[in-house]
């Protein structure tokens, strides 16, 4: 067993925590003008220049298999990385990747989607959720009919990330009723569906900056290949897309919350109250404590849970406790945080307030914290999961 990073993996650590210092951080106030003002957060332009300088550094396809020219990283890294891209709320990702279910495409579908997507020439999105169902998929109300060659497919989709953007979405629609309402899980089947196929997007307004969208289907016909993966297999995709997004809501969470901790203790030594600074009360010494702990444990949840996914092993109950502990941890961090900054940390002079609005998120998106709880218990009930099983 060894709980630390190796000197190569502290190298890339150190690499995009300067990346993160030197580029991104000093674009926060211009990020948050723009967003205030209603325009995009950061111009197309200014997020290709820095994924041109990121690429030069050696970072493209941080997680993206060697094959398809990436670093191939692995899920623990990918988690260290993470935590340190979330250390601002400038909003940035890597080039060079692509959804973890796309590389179930075949042969064809993965020259026309999956190396478009990797080569940065398209933008995908994946759509599972609607208005009446979230974490219940047996309410899943979008169809796709079977007419000849084509599937016909008509619905509404909805908090779709990126689905504003995307040049084709890969979306869950039911395509067995009889099965699908017997179990909730067969009878569904996921199609890749390019825009020009049909459907439309709109914004959705949320209290954060995350702009989900919906989508609607009316009538889409989509050929017979576009099915990804196997016909009625499309629950067995959706559960690998979320799964593998739920820890990463952990890792997120980690570094808003290091970022977060390091403004309170430096603001507690510069802020004075009664001839002290505040980091001489004791009040305040105990939140800056709690903080500390519990960003510590949520960082050993994500990165057990990356890690079990390195070695090849279901992770899904990890990545839900770490999900569920990380994005309270989160939410738990900023409110203190808030707290020991009092009225100018609710002010708009400071991003705290902007944090405060994300970290909301974390506990809704990907599976809610009753959802969460719900898998932990039941695996462990049922027995699918031994206490003290991981180590």
């Amino acid at each position: 067993m060894h709980l630390r990073l190796t000197d190569e993996q502290k190298m890339v650590q150190q690499t995009i925590r300067k990346f993160v210092e030197k580029e991104l951080i000093p674009l926060e106030n211009e990020v948050l003008r723009n967003e205030r003002e209603g325009r995009p957060s950061l111009p197309k332009e200014k997020q290709e220049e820095l994924q041109l300088k990121a690429k030069k550094a050696g970072f493209w396809g941080v997680n993206t298999p060697s094959e398809y020219g990436g670093a191939d990283i692995g899920q623990m890294m990918l988690a260290v990385v993470l935590m340190e891209l979330s250390k601002t709320f400038v909003p940035f990702e890597f080039g060079g990747s692509a959804d973890i279910i796309l590389y179930r495409a075949n042969e064809e579908q993965k020259k026309k989607y999956l190396i478009p997507t990797i080569n940065g020439d398209k933008k995908s999105c994946f759509a599972m959720t609607e208005p009446g169902a979230g974490s219940d998929t047996r309410n899943i109300r979008t169809t796709a009919v079977k007419d000849g060659n084509e599937w016909i497919i008509n619905g509404e989709k909805t908090f779709i990330t990126g689905g504003n953007e995307a040049d084709f979405v890969m979306v869950i629609a039911v395509t067995d009723k009889e099965a699908h309402q017997k179990t909730g899980r067969d009878g569904v089947t996921c199609f890749i569906v390019d825009r020009d196929m049909g459907w439309k997007s709109e914004y959705i307004h949320t209290m954060g900056e995350w702009g989900p969208a919906g989508l609607v289907f009316d009538n889409v016909r989509v050929p017979e290949e576009n099915i990804l993966g196997e016909i009625h297999g499309g629950y067995d995709l959706g559960l690998e897309w979320i799964g593998f997004a739920r820890w990463i809501v952990g890792a997120r969470a980690v570094g808003s919350a290091e970022r977060l901790l390091q403004m309170a203790i430096d603001y507690s030594k510069e802020r004075e109250t009664f001839g002290k600074p505040i980091a001489d009360r004791q009040a305040i010494q105990w939140q800056i404590a709690d903080s500390a702990v519990e960003i510590e444990a949520a960082k050993w949840l994500v990165l057990n849970a990356a890690f079990t996914l390195d070695q090849g092993e279901d992770n899904r109950h990890l990545a839900s406790i770490a999900k569920l502990y990380g994005s309270n941890m989160g939410t738990r961090v900023v409110d203190r945080v808030l707290q020991i900054h009092g009225g100018m940390g609710y002010t708009k002079e400071l991003p705290i307030e902007r944090w405060y609005r994300e970290a909301r998120l974390w506990r809704i998106y990907d599976g809610t914290d009753e959802i969460q709880r719900l898998i932990i218990s039941r695996n462990l009930l049922k027995g699918n999961v031994k206490v003290g099983q991981f180590i």
